[in-house]
């Protein structure tokens, strides 16, 4: 199946979608025996954020995902996909653990960014997504990235400082929002398409920056057309990566992991 061949709008609408597989449908799909684990052990549990313990093709592993909803009611529930302090500390927790018991991690990431609510600022929310990147880029266990939908700015990249970044098709991964971005540059939000031209934001534009490690096909239409199909295709990227990192040691793991970091967007490879 090829890519198609659409605008970097048309993509951003499509990684929007209300009716794309959220983080729980890929779990309930691809893992078994999934545990769900819950709250940050500080001030409370953020749904918004889910994850827990699963097995993998027989391996244990560690799952970490953003939620959205399908409903209304859902998404007032989860945010629409925007975490609050404790759903970065919650997945911290979970990336700890699963480091002192030698498990991998699998995260899947589709959200506009974190919760910009005033409550999430008083309660450390800068400091929460820091600390979330920190303890994810030192873990000496694999970790794969698979974005599913939408990836914006911090509230994305705390949940995606891998060793292997899986993007489908029709997903996208920006700094902030394709609004935002006309707004801050153009003074109106308007112009949004033409920002998503600008930003390459796009899984094709990410490949080419060396910061996406593999694109997986979409059905025309998006993932929702075809879940089974995708479902299947994401389980088989996840289990190319990980097998390829499973033969390395934590040492090699962080070195390249490091490296990899480093290189992100510098097209001439350079350290």
């Amino acid at each position: 199946m090829k890519i198609n061949s659409l605008t970097a709008a048309e993509r951003v609408e499509l990684a929007r979608d209300p009716m794309r597989p959220t983080t729980r449908d890929y779990i309930a799909d691809i893992f078994e025996d999934f545990v769900e684990l819950a709250g940050d052990r500080c001030f409370g549990n953020d749904e918004s954020i889910t994850g827990g313990i699963g097995t993998y093709h027989g391996r244990p592993v560690t799952v970490i995902g953003h939620q959205k909803g399908r409903s209304l009611e859902e998404n007032m529930r989860y945010r629409f996909g925007m975490p609050d302090p404790e759903g970065y500390r919650k997945a911290r927790r979970l990336m700890e653990q699963a480091d002192k018991f030698g498990r991998p991690v699998i995260t899947f990431v589709d959200t506009p960014g974190a919760y910009p609510g005033m409550e999430a600022e008083e309660r450390g929310q800068a400091e929460a997504i820091a600390r979330c990147i920190e303890t994810m880029s030192m873990l000496k266990v694999p970790t794969v990235a698979v974005f599913i939908g939408e990836g914006g700015s911090g509230g994305a990249l705390a949940l995606a400082v891998s060793d292997r970044t899986i993007m489908l098709e029709n997903s996208i991964f920006s700094i902030l929002s394709p609004e935002g971005f006309a707004s801050i540059l153009w003074k109106d939000p308007g112009l949004w398409k033409d920002a998503c031209q600008v930003m390459k934001l796009t899984a094709e534009d990410l490949r080419e920056l060396g910061i996406c490690d593999s694109v997986i096909p979409e059905p025309a239409g998006g993932a929702h057309k075809e879940p089974d199909h995708v479902f299947k295709a994401v389980d088989e990227a996840i289990s190319e990566h990980l097998s390829q990192l499973l033969k390395l040691g934590p040492a090699e793991i962080v070195k390249k992991r490091y490296r990899k970091l480093r290189n992100a967007g510098n097209i001439n490879g350079r350290n």
